[in-house]
């Protein structure tokens, strides 16, 4: 953006496009302009903007647009905060007057609303900023449903709402995902509010891929490859004797709690010597590492893939297998630095029950925990069908 199409901009009057503050602490404030930005609740398919550094009080203020600033606005694309995630873009501008900067956040309108910050759907009509009413919310839920941009978000008409565990709804996943006073207001019937959460599609009457992949009492008639299997062999290769094995299947909330139990105390930790005088604790296969590479396999999986996600230790390294290859933007040469969402309701539903912390970083935070462990570096294998994650062993266990 140019200083001029900035001065244009602010100039506009465009109250509902345009946020000009000169705070930068404020960042619930931030966050409700991100979320009511990406719902454009007045449809007109432009981006909004986020100002940082101009106070329309005082045209002299100036506020110095540092690296540290710049990263703040960013993380709030990929911090969980603002649900489904943003799309946004960071950028410095010179001041409208050419002396000094300014800090511009372009968010574009999203294509699968309504968006939420802290289980509440933020818009603005004009210069009115506020949360959604059931009717304004409802605008939104059918502008998604004509537009299906991925697998998850997509109509799935062979379910129906009797397969869907309503009870686990209504008392695990819906208060971890709205306000408490939403649901205390809310006079919505079930299905709206499953819809409210992309897991229904209103206008077909019938689940989505992800009510079904979250909600079913059991998936895997219609996703066949929506399981974890987990085997372990006494030895380097597929063809030596498994020593263990174990199906993880059901619904993603029950598959998640169950592997989560699963893994915890599964990896040995002994002290092993790093010089004459001192030893450390460390694991065959650190326990960091290992769930963020299965968290990132099953939320990134391909789920018309009849393939299950891979969890396979052999003696010498532990490989986890994700079906479904790189997905969007996403190859063999940006990974991980570049990643596209291929079941971004899926990510939601996995940050809303705790598993995914912030977006985008599990890749970094395994390897920094595999570093930590004084293991031998991560690597990743690539085919066209699938790709694997490999940890080597320790080399002292």
């Amino acid at each position: 953006m140019t200083p001029d199409e900035l001065k244009t901009l602010i100039q506009s009057g465009e109250a509902d496009r345009v946020e000009v503050t000169r705070a930068t602490t404020d960042t619930n404030k931030f966050r409700e302009a991100i979320c009511s930005f990406s719902n454009d609740m007045g449809g007109r398919g432009l981006p909004g903007y986020l100002i940082i550094g101009i106070d329309e009080n005082n045209a002299d203020f100036r506020l110095p647009i540092t690296d540290d600033l710049m990263q703040q606005f960013a993380s709030y694309r990929s911090d969980g905060q603002v649900m489904p995630l943003p799309v946004l873009h960071v950028e410095k501008v010179e001041h409208p007057d050419g002396r000094g900067e300014v800090l511009v956040v372009e968010v574009k309108p999203h294509d699968m609303p309504p968006v939420r910050f802290k289980g509440r759907v933020h818009v603005r009509v004009g210069p009115r900023k506020d949360t959604a009413s059931e009717t304004e919310e409802r605008v939104l839920m059918e502008r998604r449903a004509a537009n299906f941009p991925t697998f998850d978000a997509t109509p799935c008409p062979e379910g129906e709402l009797e397969r869907l565990d309503l009870e686990t709804f209504r008392q695990t996943y819906r208060p971890a995902a709205v306000a408490d006073e939403v649901i205390a207001e809310n006079h919505r019937d079930l299905k709206e509010q499953l819809a409210a959460l992309r897991f229904y599609n209103l206008r077909r009457d019938c689940p989505t891929n992800a009510g079904m992949l979250v909600l079913a009492y059991d998936p895997l008639d219609l996703f066949p490859g929506a399981k974890v299997q987990f085997v372990q062999f006494d030895g380097p290769g597929l063809d030596d004797t498994p020593l263990a094995e174990k199906t993880f299947a059901g619904n993603l909330i029950t598959l998640l709690a169950e592997l989560e139990t699963f893994l915890k105390g599964r990896f040995t930790q002994r002290y092993v010597p790093v010089s004459e005088l001192r030893e450390v604790a460390a694991y065959d296969y650190p326990p960091d590492a290992v769930r963020e590479l299965l968290m990132n396999a099953i939320l990134h999986r391909d789920y018309q893939s009849t393939s299950p996600v891979r969890l396979y230790q052999f003696s010498d390294r532990l490989e986890i297998q994700n079906p479904g290859g790189l997905y969007g933007e996403a190859s063999q040469e940006n990974f991980p630095r570049v990643n596209s969402y291929r079941n971004p309701i899926i990510g939601e539903a996995m940050h809303v029950l705790g598993y995914v912390n912030r977006f985008g970083r599990g890749v970094a935070r395994a390897r920094r925990a595999i570093e930590e462990n004084g293991s031998p570096e991560l690597r990743f294998e690539f085919e066209t069908h699938h790709f694997l994650a490999v940890i080597p062993k320790h080399p002292a266990l």
